[in-house]
């Protein structure tokens, strides 16, 4: 009886032990609270777009972009964070995997959908022109001359349609920026006739520098969307999904009126 005694004994222990080398992390979920890691995707932007990008002066990326595709993060259960690039490296950036999400005002066009996969659209554009208020001349784009010079945003549908303008000889000069402040410094400069860009875009510029003004005439009206790099479906879902919810609870339309609308205040 001793001996078993004793057997039984050094079992106990070697039972003890085990256990508590499992309760010092030797496996399962290392004390975690059992609650999912919230994924948190990066989305590449051009933040000198307002009202869909911008920064403030204290660096933070705003913008109707952000809050819509945060609207939809939250309804998805993801998070965002920002990243400024220069517009024409934004398609790069995703594919090269330096960013996610394309949250930057853009168009779609057939060239870029072969590389990229477009969501719904969440909103309705089209080039327009901005020229100097006291400038009478220009009415549409058909008042544009070979003599004038005009500017447009690098890698954007306008860069190419001023670039498309020079080949055809209807202007003499396309000059196209890395970012559209610069380009409305040259038109308030009068280093250019006219600057052409998105709709929504030159009425923001137009609201806040009284020495511009929008023609009326809307060119080649265009549809807007996030975009992900080639094949990633389940995020596109993700993206599609949030965007239907929150315009069918009234949050599309409250960010449209805070940003279109209000200036960007609540």
């Amino acid at each position: 009886m001793k001996k078993l005694t004793k057997a039984m004994a050094l079992l106990l222990i070697a039972l003890l032990a085990v256990g508590m080398l499992a309760a010092c992390g030797g496996g399962g979920d290392s004390g975690d609270s059992g609650e999912e890691e919230v994924v948190v995707y990066i989305a590449g932007t051009e933040p000198t777009y307002p009202p869909f990008d911008s920064t403030t002066e204290d660096g933070e990326i705003i913008g109707f972009d952000m809050d819509l595709l945060n609207a939809i993060a939250e309804d998805q259960g993801f998070e965002v964070k920002y990243q400024a690039f220069e517009f024409d490296a934004l398609i790069p950036a995703t594919q090269a995997g330096n960013c996610d999400i394309i949250a930057a005002a853009m168009n779609i066009m057939p060239d870029r959908a072969e590389v990229v996969d477009f969501s719904d659209p969440y909103f309705e554009s089209g080039k327009v022109i901005l020229v100097k208020a006291d400038n009478d001349t220009i009415k549409s784009d058909s008042d544009l001359t070979p003599d004038m010079k005009v500017a447009a945003q690098i890698g954007t549908t306008e860069g190419e349609y001023v670039q498309q303008l020079a080949a055809d000889g209807k202007i003499k000069e396309a000059v196209v920026l890395n970012q559209t402040t610069a380009c409305i410094l040259q038109l308030q400069n009068g280093d250019v006739d006219a600057v052409v860009i998105d709709a929504p875009v030159a009425m923001y510029y137009d609201l806040q520098n009284e020495d511009i003004k929008q023609i009326d005439s809307v060119i080649d009206p265009a549809q807007m969307a996030f975009a992900v790099n080639k094949g990633n479906d389940e995020l596109l879902a993700k993206i599609n999904a949030g965007l239907a919810h929150v315009k069918e609870n009234g949050t599309y339309d409250a960010l449209v009126e805070k940003w279109f609308t209000n200036g960007g205040e609540e």
